[in-house]
């Protein structure tokens, strides 16, 4: 196995429209990705260890009852978020609101059912009996989303700074919201 070819299939995942991005993506635009950074650090730091129980074996000790019952948690997270971010206020990025922090990140990535699925694919596309192997694939899963989230993080701020009407801030809200909620459905049912 070559980085490369792990790059090629984790691309596509990590850069797609999912929970943790939308929310990255609304966060930032809500807050600006330097106030992101603490619920960024937290959702990574999660998945780099998710993906080593994972990697470890996790979801098959776990067995099929605990993996679904994650899936339904996770798609009632994230449909709770999007209605948080549905309801949320018009207001141009806020500087003294409460914005994400570490555990929410840590929350997040716990409930994200994408994130559990493309792990469980992960290893067993490329499965590894050993744990320096193991590490490898589970640092380039973790960097590689941190990339991607970030990107989606600045992206969200970049956004906002061209959108500062009050009515098209909350069409914004709202169209996050709506994919966010579709996403979480689409990953429940698929």
């Amino acid at each position: 196995m070559t980085t490369l070819t792990l790059l090629l299939f984790l691309l596509p995942l990590a850069f797609s429209p999912g929970p943790g991005n939308l929310f990255f993506a609304a966060h930032g635009a809500r807050f600006g990705w330097r106030k992101s950074l603490p619920a960024l650090a937290g959702y990574h730091a999660a998945t780099i260890t998710a993906a080593l129980a994972v990697g470890g074996g996790l979801l098959v000790v776990a067995g099929p009852d605990t993996a679904r019952l994650l899936l339904w948690a996770g798609t009632g997270y994230m449909i709770w978020l999007a209605l948080r971010l549905w309801r949320a206020s018009s207001l141009p990025r806020q500087t003294d609101a409460d914005h994400a922090s570490i555990w929410d990140g840590v929350a997040l990535l716990a409930l994200n059912p994408k994130a559990w699925a493309i792990m469980a694919a992960l290893f067993t596309q490329f499965p590894s009996a050993d744990w320096q192997t193991m590490t490898w694939v589970a640092a380039v899963f973790t960097i590689n989303n941190a990339v991607a989230f970030l990107l989606w993080t600045v992206l969200g701020q970049s956004l906002l700074a061209r959108i500062q009407n009050p009515a098209h801030l909350r069409q914004i809200n709202r169209a996050f919201a709506v994919l966010l909620a579709a996403v979480a459905i689409w990953v429940d049912v698929c």
